[in-house]
């Protein structure tokens, strides 16, 4: 049903030009899109608010080349990748080693911030895939199938970057005073 949904929206959106059932959509998507780019920064928020704005606004152009061979929620993490990808290669080409070493402040107020931000730092560590494929199956709740649409992987690609990344994790954690 929650498909049905999406799609209705959609169409209203590329038929009527109805603004406000985009505007659904984005309600709907915004937390976990964003929440996704948390993730990824290392917990930047203002980065990850900035990463969101340009997914939903190339959603929005893009919205009349969904074809719903995926459901919406893939094609807009399939964006949201893209769009992490694309400011990864931008900063590659623009920062220096120490910019990207540092650690960014959280601005969101956690019940224990130490424990956010140690698991920022651990993500941190993994490599770029690793991470991407942890925080879509374990944080967003994707399935393997899904990520692997996602991010253009084969299936056993993705269980392979599931498995590494939580070793790595595991180890990068218990290296760090976490008990398993």
């Amino acid at each position: 049903m929650n498909q049905l949904n999406d799609i209705a929206l959609v169409a209203q959106v590329v038929v009527m030009h109805n603004k406000r059932a985009f505007d659904q959509l984005v309600r709907k998507y915004q937390s976990p899109v964003r929440r996704f780019f948390l993730h990824q920064t290392g917990g930047d928020a203002a980065l990850s608010d900035d990463l969101a704005q340009e997914t939903f606004i190339k959603a929005y152009t893009s919205l009349a080349s969904f074809r719903n061979l995926s459901s919406f929620s893939t094609w807009l993490y399939r964006i949201a990748y893209n769009v992490f990808y694309d400011y990864l290669r931008s900063r590659q080409e623009t920062d220096d080693l120490e910019a990207a070493s540092r650690n960014p402040m959280l601005t969101t107020e956690q019940q224990d911030v130490g424990q956010q931000m140690d698991l920022y730092r651990a993500l941190r560590q993994l490599k770029e895939m690793e991470r991407v494929c942890l925080t879509l199956y374990y944080m967003e709740d994707q399935s393997i199938e899904k990520i692997a649409l996602i991010t253009g992987c084969p299936e056993n690609t993705v269980k392979s970057h599931l498995r590494r990344g939580k070793e790595n994790l595991a180890t990068y954690l218990k290296q760090n005073g976490y008990d398993g």
